[in-house]
């Protein structure tokens, strides 16, 4: 019994997935708790009702991974799609 592993290490990639998963649900917890601006933890900014920020809002949902990615194509190889897609180019 001196010798048993508790942990194989084939379930190593399935550890690191659903930490990668928790690590996003944790983020985004986070992010919505501290930054959103329809979540109201306190109970004085509870007490404001609902409020017309739509600035605020637009600044949340418009963050910088957003902006940087609105105008790229959604490929993840783009050189190696073209190669493939199109022959008469290469």
């Amino acid at each position: 019994m001196a010798g048993y592993r508790w942990v194989r290490p084939e379930v190593y990639p399935l550890f690191a997935a659903v930490g990668v998963a928790v690590g996003i649900c944790g983020f985004q917890l986070v992010r919505n708790i501290c930054i959103n601006p329809e979540v109201r933890v306190t109970k004085q900014n509870r007490a404001a009702g609902v409020l017309e920020n739509f600035t605020e809002g637009e600044k949340y949902a418009e963050h910088g991974l957003r902006k940087f990615v609105r105008n790229k194509k959604p490929e993840i190889m783009p050189s190696i799609n073209s190669f493939f897609a199109d022959p008469q180019n290469n």
